[in-house]
């Protein structure tokens, strides 16, 4: 039998999530084998994954046949993405039990357009975990100002939290903060701690298509012996970026306030590595996996992604072997000119136009469908 790259993966610390959700993997036996086979332990949903899923084919046609009178588009997209998630959960929940709440997630996204709005997010994460009513179940929060405001109080309040669209070792301070903050206050109301699951979801390829487009505008303007210098700096910044990410969560766990938390329960704040499919065809496929590797993390990738480590992902603990190397990454781009509080919060802006410009494609297909079911 050929060696099992993934488990071996799984071995060295890091949960593999599957960055993909449609109704026919939860139906057809393909999900239940890929936990079997490819040591999968959670998975993540986003609009745009659900506006492929409901794009394609007639899966979800009967739900929404059935429900279609009086429903908004908004309402029947609700509908269909709490019941694959749901569903999700529990095929999902021997792990969940297995580990004791450890792992065995399913991930679902309030609206984009809550991403400024404390109120609304957490107005819009009940709803959701209300609907979705499994323990397994973790709301997906922007990771906004407003974000962060919203995770304190969902965490106080006992739900399960994602932050997402993580860029900014700053934005993952803040994110910390809220949680551990938000543990403290439902200590504080002599609640239990020890079953609340979260992941500091931080996006990394962006960062290098971001980065490496600067570099090349940069280089354009250079002289030879400098251009050199700064082209040498591509592919390197989203892996030194999230690498820090990293120092800060260890920096974090290493507290006498976190120590008190985890004496009553508490489970730590895992990062969770995003958008780990290259985009660059010039950089190995599982670059963005290899890089990140080690201990209390996830990697969420998509099919495509988990099938290319398969098949040639090299497991080495990578992700805390050389902090100085990934700092002198950063500095060396300021030199260069890159501002990386820049990058960061263009990527943060893009990545909330991009969810919102899917689930108005979403919603707007949903209508379309209404129109052909109905006649």
């Amino acid at each position: 039998m050929s060696e099992n790259r993934l488990q071996r993966l799984h071995d060295a610390g890091q949960s593999i999530w599957l960055d993909f959700i449609d109704r026919a993997i939860l139906h057809n036996g393909d999900l239940a084998r890929r936990i079997q086979g490819d040591a999968l332990t959670g998975m993540t949903s986003n609009p745009t994954i659900f506006e492929k899923a409901l794009a394609e084919g007639t899966a979800y046609d009967d739900e929404l046949s059935s429900a279609l009178s009086g429903s908004t588009a908004m309402e029947l997209f609700e509908l269909v993405e709490t019941t694959d998630v749901r569903n999700a959960c529990d095929i999902f929940m021997p792990v969940y039990l297995a580990t004791n709440g450890g792992d065995g997630y399913v991930s679902i996204e309030v609206s984009p357009s809550a991403a400024h709005s404390s109120a609304d997010t957490i107005a819009e994460a009940h709803r959701l975990w209300a609907t979705v009513n499994r323990p397994n179940v973790m709301i997906k929060v922007p990771g906004t100002q407003e974000g962060s405001v919203a995770v304190r109080t969902l965490i106080a309040d006992g739900l399960n939290v994602n932050i997402t669209l993580l860029f900014a070792i700053a934005a993952h301070a803040r994110v910390i903060e809220a949680y551990i903050s938000g543990l403290e206050d439902r200590v504080k109301a002599g609640k239990p701690i020890d079953h609340i699951g979260s992941v500091a979801s931080f996006f990394v390829s962006r960062v290098d298509t971001e980065v490496d487009k600067r570099l090349a505008a940069l280089a354009d303007n250079a002289g030879e012996t400098e251009r050199a210098g700064i082209l040498e700096l591509r592919g390197k910044a989203a892996v030194a970026n999230a690498q820090l990410a990293y120092k800060l969560f260890l920096e974090q766990c290493d507290t006498p306030r976190w120590a008190k938390l985890a004496a009553v329960g508490a489970r730590k704040q895992r990062p969770l590595w995003a958008s780990t499919s290259s985009k660059n065809p010039a950089y190995r496929d599982v670059l963005y996996v290899e890089e990140l590797i080690g201990p209390d993390t996830v990697n969420t990738m998509p099919p495509a992604t988990i099938d290319a480590f398969r098949d040639h992902g090299e497991v080495a603990r990578r992700v805390d072997a050389d902090f100085a190397s990934a700092t002198r990454v950063i500095d060396d781009l300021a030199k260069a000119g890159i501002d990386m509080t820049d990058v960061t919060e263009k990527l943060l802006t893009d990545g909330l136009a991009s969810f919102q410009k899917s689930f108005d494609s979403l919603t707007a297909g949903l209508d379309a469908k209404r129109g052909q079911l109905t006649r």
